[in-house]
């Protein structure tokens, strides 16, 4: 089971590398989670059988920003090794939204294909450094560091 961070992206990249077409890349790789906001997990303990319930219905994903796409690749959830591909995005178009990037745990709305709703992702701190390189793949990203100017808006 892989813990660090170093050895997480490196069996995410050479995952990736069997895959990927030759030239490709790899400048970041994120973990994330879905479900609801972590921070309820103490909460959701407290409430017999209904953390276990919450701790079973999260998924884990690697997003991972290459020099051409982002790719999102499924976690393992007992030992947190990268799995099957399941969606590649061209940078330019990588379909995000309320971006939340916060103190401990950040956020991200990212539409999967073939569904309806965006699934929202959770990233942790240890993450930070990859998460904002990831979000200068994303137009209009708030870039961290700096004020998001008066005139920003939302596209519907």
């Amino acid at each position: 089971m892989a813990i660090r961070r170093a050895k997480q992206k490196a069996q995410v990249i050479e995952k990736l590398s069997q895959v990927a077409p030759p030239g490709e890349t790899f400048i970041a790789c994120v973990h994330t989670e879905t479900g609801p906001s972590p921070w309820l997990n103490a909460l959701f303990d407290e409430v017999p059988l209904l953390g276990l319930v919450v701790a079973f219905t999260r998924k884990f994903y690697f997003l991972t920003l290459t020099n051409t796409s982002v790719v999102v690749n499924t976690a393992s959830r007992w030992t947190n090794r990268p799995g099957e591909v399941v969606a590649v995005y061209p940078r330019s178009a990588f379909p995000v939204s309320k971006i939340k990037r916060a103190r401990v745990w950040s956020s991200i709305y990212l539409q999967f294909p073939g569904e309806k709703f965006p699934r929202r992702l959770n990233i942790h701190r240890y993450w930070r450094n990859e998460f904002d390189q990831l979000l200068t793949a994303v137009p209009n990203a708030p870039i961290p560091g700096q004020a998001s100017g008066s005139g920003s808006f939302v596209q519907q």
